[in-house]
């Protein structure tokens, strides 16, 4: 973007102006790209009662009809490509190619969730008395509260909106104030479309606005959230009144083991990928390393060679980074605060360890901790930046307690070319998702869902279709 653009709120299929704005700057640059609706309850209650009346007719059509304006998004959304991954690189900091790869993905994920629509299922389930079927349907919730969260805020929109859609839904997005440019260009791209008014609707604004108006309103039938615990825990506490459901992704803290048989060929690079993909901030990838100690010495040579390699800076002027920068000043300090907190606590530095000084932009140098133990914050907290810290095992039993010992449980990892290994470490990590031999990213087509704090229920495939759904049983006597 060279001029700042003002965007305005998707209602009711129209866009509509709002007087208080604020800005929304590149995180590389400091540089103004938008102004962005800081929107008030009334204008909230009024995306909700739009989607509250789209919602009844939307339910009457044949899913496979609603399916069919999932499929014109997508080709929307490809035939724009280019233009919005740079609007994502501008706002978030995220490489091109890695905003490119994101707005694919997110096509891909509509054309996916569109195809589920012939294979809703319900159940005829066998009854204790003669003459009696008992039928299991599914039905829509009504009105969802897509939360969106800034580290792939495009990607975001599809995984909320798409199944919410498909399962005869409506939904109220709420795009995240870091990062609201691409929602508002993606809501540009529906209306293009012949998407029934009211079925589709952006509202932004902060978290304690329009994010409580969402969270504490009547009329809001489910609230799919991803970001922070702490914010995940407060909109419970707001929607427990109403008895709201809840599906929330809240962060994790990923542990990667690596064994002495491990590939470390396959184990630097996958892990090293873990930690500048989107500058670390990234919930399910690798966020600490337990290694046995048999080739920790040549492990952590190699891994802190490879970090040290990384090219990064404005992704915008350079084409060529690996990575780009954090996404504000607060994410800069707080990395820079754990770092500093672990080497006095014993940590030591291989590589990194300090603020990059590129005169301008939140970026910090790609950083390597060894000696960490298993008390210390860096391997307790979520860190969400290219920091990796290390922590020497010596033996399996060790790793897997270690690993499990934590407050939070979305994803995990191992490395080893055995296979009794393998299996046991997957029976023994306490998560919502294992890999093994391969780095930490989900299939839309599986179930990307944690444990403990990491959240309740979880997105994609089959079972992340049905969290849209309530199921109605219905009782037949002939």
């Amino acid at each position: 973007m060279t001029d700042a653009i003002t965007y305005q709120n998707f209602i009711d299929g129209s866009f509509v102006g709002c007087d208080n704005l604020v800005e929304v700057r590149n995180p590389a640059t400091g540089a103004l790209l938008s102004r962005v609706p800081e929107s008030d309850s009334a204008t909230v209650e009024r995306a909700i009662a739009a989607a509250r009346t789209a919602q009844k007719d939307w339910a009457k059509k044949p899913a496979n009809e609603r399916a069919g304006y999932l499929r014109a998004i997508a080709s929307k959304i490809r035939q724009n490509a280019e233009r919005l991954a740079r609007v994502i690189t501008e706002e978030q900091g995220k490489i091109q190619s890695l905003a490119l790869v994101e707005v694919n993905f997110t096509a891909d994920y509509m054309d996916y969730m569109a195809e589920w629509a012939r294979r809703i299922e319900g159940e005829i389930i066998t009854s204790d008395r003669p003459g009696e079927n008992i039928f299991l349907f599914r039905k829509p919730l009504g009105v969802v509260a897509g939360i969106l969260p800034w580290n792939f805020p495009f990607f975001l929109i599809a995984r909320k909106m798409a199944p919410a859609l498909v399962t005869g839904n409506t939904i109220v997005i709420k795009p995240s104030e870091e990062t609201p440019s691409n929602c508002f260009e993606f809501a540009k791209l529906v209306a293009e479309t012949d998407l029934p008014n009211g079925v589709f609707n952006v509202v932004c604004g902060s978290g304690a606005g329009v994010g409580s108006a969402l969270t504490t309103s009547s009329g809001i039938d489910m609230i799919s959230f991803t970001g922070s615990v702490g914010t995940g825990s407060r909109i419970m506490a707001a929607a427990a009144p109403n008895v709201t459901k809840l599906n929330l992704e809240l962060g994790g803290k990923a542990p990667a083991i690596v064994m002495n048989d491990a590939d470390l060929d396959l184990a630097v690079t996958a892990i090293r990928a873990s930690r500048i993909i989107n500058t670390g901030q990234v919930c399910n990838c690798a966020e600490r390393v337990y290694v046995q100690r048999g080739v920790a010495d040549q492990f952590i040579e190699r891994i802190a060679g490879a970090m040290a390699e990384t090219r990064y800076g404005d992704p915008i002027a350079q084409a060529d980074v690996e990575m780009g920068p954090l996404i504000n000043e607060a994410g800069l300090r707080k990395v820079e605060q754990m770092v500093r907190t672990a080497q006095n606590q014993g940590a030591h530095l291989i590589t990194g360890g300090a603020v990059a000084e590129l005169g301008q932009g939140f970026h910090y140098q790609p950083t390597i901790l060894a000696n960490c133990s298993h008390d210390m914050e860096i391997m307790r907290q979520e860190i969400f930046g290219p920091v990796l810290p290390i922590q020497i095992i010596d033996d399996l039993d060790e790793a897997i307690a270690m690993a499990n010992d934590c407050e939070y449980g979305l994803t995990s990892s191992i490395y080893t070319r055995d296979l009794s290994t393998a299996m046991k470490a997957a029976a023994g990590l306490d998560f919502g998702e294992t890999y093994i031999n391969r780095e930490n990213f989900e299939a839309m087509q599986g179930y990307h869902a944690g444990v403990r704090k990491s959240g309740i229920g979880g997105a994609d495939g089959k079972h992340g279709l049905y969290e849209y759904t309530h199921t109605h049983a219905v009782y037949v006597q002939s």
